[in-house]
């Protein structure tokens, strides 16, 4: 169930991404993301278990163990590496759009001036 409701997560976030406009350019996506390692294995900014995830499913898609299933099912293998794939774009699209909002929040403190009376 879980599993289902990320790859559901992954593909809404991949589909907004490429109908919806208003969200960070590639290019903002793709300049962001050396400053969203740096911050988040120093400690500032808290994606390094989703990083984790990214770089360890990267990993599997490119390495000689994900060719076992490709010789042995074809097919099922192939929509393996399609599912995966999807859930790394899907998760880099969303985490750094995360990480874009989270330094704008970061840098930007927006000033609040209450209105009132000092008895």
């Amino acid at each position: 169930m879980a599993q289902t409701l990320r790859r559901a997560a992954a593909l809404k976030a991949i589909w907004n991404a490429l109908t919806k406009s208003g969200g960070p350019s590639l290019g903002k996506r793709l300049v962001s993301m050396p400053r969203m390692f740096w911050y988040s294995v120093t400690g500032r900014y808290d994606g390094l278990g989703r990083l984790v995830l990214i770089t360890a499913a990267t990993a599997y898609v490119a390495s000689p163990i994900d060719l076992f299933p490709e010789i042995v099912l074809l097919l099922p293998g192939l929509i393996d590496d399609a599912v995966v794939v999807a859930w790394i774009a899907g998760a880099i699209l969303s985490e750094t759009e995360r990480f874009l909002l989270w330094e704008q929040g970061r840098t930007v403190k927006p000033v609040r001036v209450v209105d009132g009376e000092v008895a």
